[in-house]
């Protein structure tokens, strides 16, 4: 058996590492062949992230304007905006529910014609709309979800304000949640948009949320009302309070001195028109001496107090009884 040669074993090693290159797939080809299924989860868990970011996000502003703000429009304008971009309507309404009727408070991106027909109109009667999804909402208390407005019987019967919706607003479909407080409704929020493509789970999910802080932040908004109110109530109390003691103050000062002074008018009048001056926030005429002590007579006494405002005549009825005395 002959032995190769050098050259020969040289070339053989050669052809044999060319073979492993040529199996040996690159790194392209197996970035190409991965599989679709991962690259499709891949693509879906970005989405979801990107939605719950962009979920949490927009809750932390409607939560920050509650609480720098005891406003109401403020809260529900970002809540309507936040609804509208993340959800993918085209516009946005929040109302206020109260007598079995629903009262317009908020529109975000409505059509012009739509939003002055609420302007002109802003109560719907549950009662003369029954087939009204606001109706609905009312009857349910529980979400309303519709796909094609178009498809509904109220649209094809051609009821008014069903027809406006959909024709002067131009909505397709329809999302309304209500606003609930201990099981009670107070609103509704509805969304709307202009093409037929229902409103997903985690949308609903979200503007149930941001129907939960409405009523959080209504809560909020007649919470301080009540205590602005009570403070001003306490305020006025207190002055009147403060007032009355002042009062009874100098009438005790003027008492004191006519039991100090018998016979003796020129100190009792100037106790009293320096009372009542302080308590009426008055100045006093002064003598040469610098002091408001009238002279005796009675008319420059009478001078002094026709200036004087009804919170001192309390002490003007002490007058007569000192000259019967005097």
């Amino acid at each position: 058996m002959k032995r190769r040669s050098r050259a020969g074993r040289k070339k053989a090693k050669a052809q044999g590492r060319e073979a492993l290159k040529t199996k040996r797939p690159s790194a392209s080809t197996t970035v190409a062949s991965s599989d679709p299924t991962q690259d499709a989860e891949v693509v879906r868990l970005t989405r979801e992230l990107n939605e719950a970011r962009g979920q949490q996000t927009a809750t932390s502003e409607v939560l920050r304007v509650i609480s720098s703000s005891g406003d109401l429009q403020p809260v529900f304008a970002t809540m309507l905006e936040n609804a509208v971009r993340i959800c993918g309507a085209k516009f946005a309404n929040l109302f206020l529910y109260e007598d079995n009727s629903f009262r317009i408070v908020a529109l975000q991106n409505a059509p012009p014609a739509y939003a002055e027909r609420w302007r002109h109109q802003p109560v719907l009667r549950v009662a003369d709309n029954p087939r009204n999804p606001l109706g609905r909402l009312a009857a349910t208390k529980d979400v309303i979800n519709i796909p094609d407005l178009m498809a509904e019987p109220a649209y094809i019967e051609r009821d008014p304000r069903f027809v406006t919706l959909v024709e002067l607003a131009g909505a397709r479909t329809l999302l309304s949640v209500p606003m609930l407080r201990d099981n009670e409704l107070v609103g509704a929020i509805s969304i709307y948009r202009p093409e037929v493509r229902p409103f997903t789970d985690k949308q609903v999910e979200l503007v149930k949320n941001f129907a939960a802080q409405a009523v959080i932040a209504i809560e909020n908004a007649r919470l301080l009302n009540e205590l602005r109110q009570r403070t001003a109530d306490l305020t006025e109390r207190t002055a009147d309070l403060t007032e009355a003691l002042e009062q009874q103050t100098a009438t005790s000062e003027v008492l004191q001195v006519i039991s100090s002074s018998p016979g003796d008018l020129g100190p009792v009048f100037a106790t009293i028109l320096e009372s009542a001056a302080r308590i009426c926030d008055v100045t006093l005429e002064t003598s040469s001496a610098g002091t408001a002590t009238p002279l005796f007579s009675l008319p420059p006494i009478i001078h002094h107090m026709r200036f004087l405002s009804f919170a001192g005549v309390h002490h003007f009825v002490l007058i007569p009884k000192i000259l019967l005395a005097a």
